[in-house]
């Protein structure tokens, strides 16, 4: 299982060249299997962006979250478990939206595909992928 940081579904749905060649490859792969995710966090930042003009989807936010979703994405909600984890004080970084999405990777057990690259040397045993590679 794969979880997809904001910024690397962004890329993928912008076909933008920062993923890199083996990333594209790793998402083909899981999504075959019906195992890339992100976390529900992760559309609500997309928002977030959209309002501020860093990001310009086809449609509005609401409708592209069901095309990913219907197109096989899978969602991960966050609940209790996962909001408490992500205060860890040694949880990184300090965006909360960051911090649900690495707890939620480590609640999913799933890999993190992301570029930010204090998650990539964040000193913890979680599975991650740099995206632009």
């Amino acid at each position: 299982m794969i979880l997809l940081d904001t910024h690397t579904l962004i890329w993928l749905d912008t076909a933008d060249r920062r993923l890199g060649r083996k990333t594209r490859a790793l998402i083909e792969k899981q999504w075959a299997e019906n195992k890339v995710a992100v976390s529900a966090i992760s559309f609500w930042e997309a928002g977030m962006l959209t309002e501020r003009g860093r990001f310009r989807p086809a449609v509005p936010v609401a409708e592209w979250r069901v095309r990913w979703l219907d197109a096989g994405l899978l969602e991960f909600p966050l609940d209790g478990a996962i909001l408490i984890r992500a205060l860890d004080r040694d949880a990184l970084p300090k965006d909360p939206a960051d911090r649900f999405i690495v707890a939620t990777a480590l609640a999913e057990q799933a890999k993190l595909v992301t570029a930010d690259e204090k998650i990539l040397a964040w000193q913890h045993a979680m599975a991650r992928h740099d995206a632009k590679t």
